[in-house]
């Protein structure tokens, strides 16, 4: 037997409140997407460069000691959930965080971290 704290008036009245304050279902499968992307080290190293300053697939890669395919490969990924972008310069494409929302993210998690 389901021993419920609530009577059914007030698991209604939860629901309703839940319901309209809770984010569409597509926008939280979108949120649990951008944090998979999160939930690599690699790609946080490269969040972490770019936070610095904009930069190329050689030079990411040389400063995380990688192949330029790994990089491109995990560019790939982060361009695909909007976290970075890129710009064409001669023969050379540069790559930067998408906006000031992906630095807040990754500040805030490296704050809880550290607290």
């Amino acid at each position: 037997m389901d021993k419920s704290c609530l009577n059914s008036s007030e698991k209604e009245q939860v629901r309703i409140e839940l319901k309209e304050f809770m984010p569409l279902e597509s926008e939280l499968e979108a949120t649990a997407e951008i944090f998979s992307v999160f939930g690599d080290v690699t790609r946080l190293k490269i969040i972490s460069a770019l936070l610095i300053r904009e930069l190329c697939v050689c030079e990411i890669a040389a400063s995380l000691h990688l192949s330029d395919s790994a990089i491109s490969h995990q560019l790939k990924l982060l361009k695909q959930s909007r976290l970075v972008k890129h710009r064409r310069a001669s023969n050379k494409i540069y790559y930067s965080l998408d906006d000031e929302h992906i630095e807040h993210i990754f500040a805030e998690g490296l704050k809880h971290v550290r607290e």
